[in-house]
């Protein structure tokens, strides 16, 4: 037994001894990396980013020592570094020593970036170098961009008063969001909101937009292919109070939200004459719950886009509804399990009318009507339009002038749009030239 432990003794010796002679200094030896430029995605000034990793590879048959790695610029320019769970502390030179790569081996780095404001309205390339300094005295680097955009924070903000907001600069929306409270207006004009996840608008008073955004918060990629922007569900949308009327949204868009738009109601004190939301020229794109649903309401939707949601694009129960020009396209990406383009109840009564739109899908039908209650009103009337659904060739009163789809037609579904690409999630609604859908729609 002793002879065998002396044997296993002096072949650890050796072992270590022959680690000790692979490591060399010779100049001609390098390391290789799987990016010579690491380029991250835009982030907002203050806030980090995600983490980004390249590997470090030793391909030679000896190792190499490193001196150092370190940030060409130190702690300037908010680059954050660790090198195979070494971290690169800012506090102390943002260097680190005594690192290895073995022959055949490998590092892997982490880099994150929390970009310090810049004072200008316009993103500002943010660069740094990674140099790795080898025993040899060799140098080597990894260049280090990124885009960084000063935003304005807010946090839980309460609108208790009219309040303007405009800026030429982003405003980052975290924990519940907004809320305007009863008697307030929030007016919103040309300017972008980026919600956090989970942050929204809660509307008591009334809402005005024009010109604007509003969508997430995140800037950066799922994939390479695949921006956030692109994915739905990232923040979580408008909600209108039964009490908020004369609501008007102009040329907004509001994309990747969980719901898009919320009109609640209250049931003992339901009023349908007074203009709840007036929408012109707007967009509701990518929800993971609903494009807008409204519940005994009297809405106004003119010359607007409401596409590619989980649930309906466009719910109405209830209340007095008017669609002119709209593109109401159903192509939810996420899930077989996809609501309609529209779906109508009678609610508490009913008045929808419909005009001059487009009301398509994957679906061979995605356009629903129920009568709920038959002792309620439920009047209809679709004039000049093309809809996605079996045809109602004995009804002239409730359609007129309908050019009714079907998957059969040559020209159906997403072939009638400018830009319908499935593989990454990019759309363009406006009308292809050779759509026979010409004269209908938002567009």
């Amino acid at each position: 037994m002793k002879h065998c432990i002396y044997l296993l003794l002096a072949l650890a010796a050796l072992v270590a001894c022959s680690d000790d002679d692979t490591f060399t200094t010779n100049a001609s030896q390098r390391l290789t990396f799987t990016a010579d430029t690491l380029r991250m995605d835009t982030v907002f000034a203050g806030v980090g980013s995600s983490t980004y990793t390249f590997w470090v590879y030793n391909h030679g048959d000896d190792g190499l020592r490193l001196n150092t790695v370190r940030l060409q610029n130190g702690n300037q320019t908010g680059f954050r570094v660790n090198v195979d769970g070494t971290y690169l502390d800012n506090a102390l030179g943002s260097v680190a020593t005594g690192l290895e790569v073995r022959g055949g081996d490998s590092l892997r780095v982490f880099v994150e970036l929390a970009a310090p404001d810049s004072r200008r309205e316009e993103p500002q390339l943010v660069t740094d170098n990674l140099v790795f300094q080898l025993e040899s005295g060799v140098e080597q680097r990894v260049r280090l961009e990124a885009w960084a955009w000063d935003a304005q924070k807010v946090t839980d903000l309460v609108i208790s008063r009219d309040t303007t907001i405009q800026s030429a600069i982003p405003i980052l929306i975290y924990g519940d969001g907004l809320r305007v409270d009863s008697g307030a207006v929030l007016t919103l004009r040309g300017t972008t909101l980026y919600f956090h996840d989970g942050a929204g608008i809660d509307v008591y008073g009334q809402l005005r937009t024009e010109d604007c955004v509003l969508r997430g918060d995140r800037l950066d990629h799922m994939f390479d292919y695949l921006p956030y922007d692109r994915i739905s569900g990232q923040w979580r949308g408008i909600s209108f109070a039964p009490a908020s009327t004369g609501n008007i949204l102009v040329d907004t868009e509001i994309r990747n939200p969980m719901t898009g738009i919320l009109l609640d109601s209250d049931s003992a004190a339901i009023d349908t004459t007074s203009l709840r939301l007036q929408m012109t020229r707007c967009i509701v794109h990518n929800a993971k719950g609903y494009g807008v649903v409204s519940f005994d309401s009297r809405i106004e939707l003119d010359h607007c886009q409401l596409t590619n949601t989980l649930g309906d694009c466009l719910a109405v129960s209830g209340g007095n509804c008017t669609i002119s020009h709209c593109t109401l396209a159903q192509f939810y990406p996420f899930s077989a399990d996809r609501g309609s383009a529209l779906n109508f109840l009678s609610g508490a009564g009913l008045t929808l009318t419909c005009s001059y739109t487009i009301v398509t899908g994957y679906e061979e039908d995605v356009l629903m009507g129920s009568q709920t209650d038959e002792s309620r009103l439920f009047n209809y009337t679709f004039t000049d339009c093309l809809l996605r659904t079996p045809a109602v060739v004995d009804d002239t009163v409730n359609f007129k002038r309908i050019s009714w789809e079907t998957p059969k037609d040559s020209i159906q579904g997403g072939r009638h749009f400018v830009l319908f690409d499935e593989e990454n999630l990019k759309y363009d609604f406006h009308l292809d030239s050779l759509s026979t859908a010409q004269g209908l729609g938002c567009y």
